[in-house]
């Protein structure tokens, strides 16, 4: 079904001076509202200007320079928006008319600014700003207006390739359900493979320029299931082509199938801001939501006293409810979880589907189905206690997936029952038990973070942008190709990834505890946690880390800042006299060896596919490594300092000449620190890199 992405090219936007762009147009990417704040700057700028008597020359020349700055930037965005009418012809008509708006309002603003070389710019003779007020502003609202039509239209076009590129993976879905032979399927595979990668990079680039958290959050959750469904489509379609007269196979091939095309569609419902029919969409019910617009309404001004009162006790009981319900909620699921990571189930299931054992695989699918109910209940119950809108998405999103993969386990147990001789109903049911391990690994990650909402504790994660600077490393990129891992790698690679996930949420747990956040340990776990947190994102196909090349140069950044944390502990060791002491130092004497092995393993070159993701996975590997050394150091000193800070234990000054050079060289806050830990000297200089490597 081909989807028209004119419904979501509205936008509408206003800036502090009252300027307006139209009524019907909302702004809903960062990218169109980011080009559109220069713009608005300047224009604010000449609106504002202080109608002073006299004007000074140096005055009257910065308006003309401003409005002349205006008219050039207007031309040449214009000419941008031409090319893309003509490349797009239905779309030639309403860009046309938008950029001769914008051309025409542009000329205007530079009529009006004219003043610089008038001796008297309040003469009859010529209108300028200061004699047309009004104009200056109708001028400035139509180019608003029209730059913006350009953009969102502009914009259409990028939801245009999304929905082409949506098409031509459902077109080779449907060839790959009708394939009766191997070998077309092999290669229709290959196909439907190229083209998930790249549907997988035009919707993650539009999940990360969306502004509503909430759309980002269903997006994330749709393209997790898209990620998943496409190793568990392979298998599925080959263990029902090795076993055509299966009906387990074919139920376990179907609801892949039926997943992936919702999946879909609800990232096409997102890019194009519709639905299906023109339904509405029904906003899920909690009590965190349920007790948020309770919270709205009683701020109306016109309610009695009495009932304010009444209103204020009850929120108060209604907090009291949330605290015992978050508690409940988030103990229930520690122990689900804590009781599941065994998988003793899906073991079971193996053994006894490759026995052939149908008694025993029915009995235990029958325990599958009860844990499921569980899990399905968890989530349920978290949604309740989320926090925010993106999280009770995320909890919705894994309630489906054990909802869904529960059965499909099922299926796939059944068909290795019935064939326990076939290697690929082994391999089915090995990729559909890896998707439940993963969705358990998932709800921990969850569960942490719902309870970090909860304490206070959520914010943004950093990302740890550390790019070469441009200029410093382009010998090398005339050598080096930027590969990106593809859609099986990532699969691969993505228990390793959350692993990862999971340590950085430790470190970042432990850093928080100490009260002294200026402590050059501290300042270096929370550089090595937000590397790592970034080369998490990089399994995912997310963040700023875009190919390998990127990743191995983090990797080397990180393992220089655990070299740092290693001289740092050196120092603290030295000036700490307790019990605890030899612990510390047997575990920070392997934090520099471990590093080192990281630093040669991201330096060493290789060539071709394979080569490259062997590296790629040592060095996530060799990195999970050092984080979970991290994780034991960092209790080490906060106890060996909370002892010293009781007087319990003994810590000696360390000589003046080291505080001296470790203050120096180490100093968070210097320039010199950033640019060292970073890798680049401002985000602007880092997103220009990211540029340059991309046109490489």
């Amino acid at each position: 079904m081909a989807t028209s992405p004119c419904s979501s090219s509205g936008v509408s936007s206003s800036s502090s001076s009252g300027l307006g762009a139209d009524a019907g147009l909302e702004i809903r990417t960062r990218s169109v509202e980011q080009t559109l704040v220069p713009l608005v700057s300047q224009i604010t700028t000449l609106i504002n200007h202080k109608d002073k008597p006299k004007r000074s020359d140096k005055t009257l020349q910065a308006i003309q320079r401003v409005g002349q700055a205006v008219n050039l930037a207007v031309g040449r965005f214009v000419t941008v928006g031409e090319a893309i009418a003509n490349e797009n012809h239905e779309l030639k008509e309403e860009m046309s008319i938008a950029c001769i708006e914008a051309r025409r309002a542009g000329e205007t603003i530079a009529q009006l600014t004219d003043v610089a070389s008038l001796d008297h710019p309040e003469s009859d003779s010529h209108i300028t700003i200061f004699t047309d007020k009004t104009g200056v502003v109708k001028a400035a609202r139509l180019l608003l207006s029209s730059v913006t039509k350009v953009l969102v239209l502009a914009d259409r076009v990028v939801i245009k390739q999304i929905i082409t590129s949506r098409n031509k993976v459902l077109a080779t879905m449907e060839q790959l359900e009708k394939v009766s032979s191997f070998q077309e399927f092999v290669q229709i595979f290959s196909q439907f493979g190229n083209e998930m990668v790249e549907f997988a990079h035009l919707t993650g680039d539009r999940q990360n320029d969306l502004k509503d958290e909430k759309k980002k959050a269903r997006m994330a959750a749709s393209r997790a299931v898209l990620e998943k469904c496409t190793m568990m489509l392979l298998t599925a379609s080959k263990t029902c082509l090795r076993h055509p007269d299966c009906e387990s196979a074919r139920i376990n091939k179907d609801g892949v199938f039926h997943r992936m095309r919702l999946a879909l569609e609800q990232v096409i419902e997102i890019v194009t801001d519709s639905r299906p029919n023109g339904e509405n969409e029904v906003a899920p019910i909690s009590i965190y939501t349920g007790i948020k617009e309770f919270k709205q309404n009683q701020k109306t001004k016109d309610l009695m006293e009495d009932l304010e009162v009444a209103i204020l006790k009850t929120c108060q009981c209604m907090n009291e409810l949330k605290r015992e319900v978050h508690s409940a909620a988030t103990s229930l699921a520690a122990d689900l979880l804590k009781y599941h990571t065994d998988h003793m189930i899906l073991k079971a299931l193996k053994i006894t589907g490759v026995e052939g054992n149908l008694e025993a695989v029915a009995e235990y699918t029958c325990k599958l189905s009860e844990q499921k109910e569980q899990l399905v209940e968890m989530c349920r119950l978290l949604r309740h206690v989320s926090g925010t809108e993106p999280l009770e998405i995320t909890c919705i999103h894994a309630e489906d997936t054990f909802q869904v993969t529960g059965p499909q386990i099922i299926s796939a147990a059944e068909t290795l029952a019935l064939h326990p001789s076939s290697k690929i109903a082994k391999e089915n049911l090995e990729v559909f038990c890896e998707a439940w391990e993963s969705q358990l690994s998932d709800m921990s990650m969850l569960l942490r973070e719902i309870n970090d909402v909860f304490e206070g504790r959520r914010g943004e994660k950093r990302v740890y942008l550390s790019l070469p600077r441009p200029g410093k490393h382009n010998a090398n990129l005339k050598t080096l190709k930027p590969v990106k891992l593809d859609t099986e790698e990532q699969a691969k690679i993505a228990k390793l990834g959350l692993e990862l996930h999971l340590l950085t949420s430790d470190v970042d747990s432990e850093t928080e505890k100490w009260e002294d956040q200026e402590n050059e340990i501290v300042q270096h776990g929370q550089g090595m946690s937000s590397m790592a947190y970034s080369m998490y994102l990089f399994t995912r196909g997310e963040g700023l880390l875009k190919t390998t090349q990127d990743l191995f140069h983090q990797a080397e950044i990180f393992a220089t800042e655990g070299m740092k944390l290693a001289s740092a502990l050196q120092v603290f060791s030295e000036q700490v006299h307790d019990d605890d002491k030899p612990l510390l130092m047997l575990e920070a004497e392997k934090l520099i060896p471990i590093c080192k092995q990281l630093q040669i393993t991201a330096k060493t070159s290789v060539q071709g596919k394979s080569a490259t993701f062997t590296k790629v996975d040592a060095c996530i590997q060799k990195t999970r490594n050092v984080m979970t050394l991290l994780c034991q150091l960092l209790p080490i000193c906060s106890r060996l300092m909370r002892k010293n800070k009781a007087g319990n234990g003994y810590l000696k000054p360390a000589p003046p000449w080291r505080e001296g050079r470790t203050r120096t060289g180490t100093n968070a806050h210097t320039p010199e620190r950033r640019v060292e830990m970073f890798g680049i000297k401002s985000l602007e200089n880092h997103l220009t890199k990211m540029t340059f490597l991309e046109s490489k």
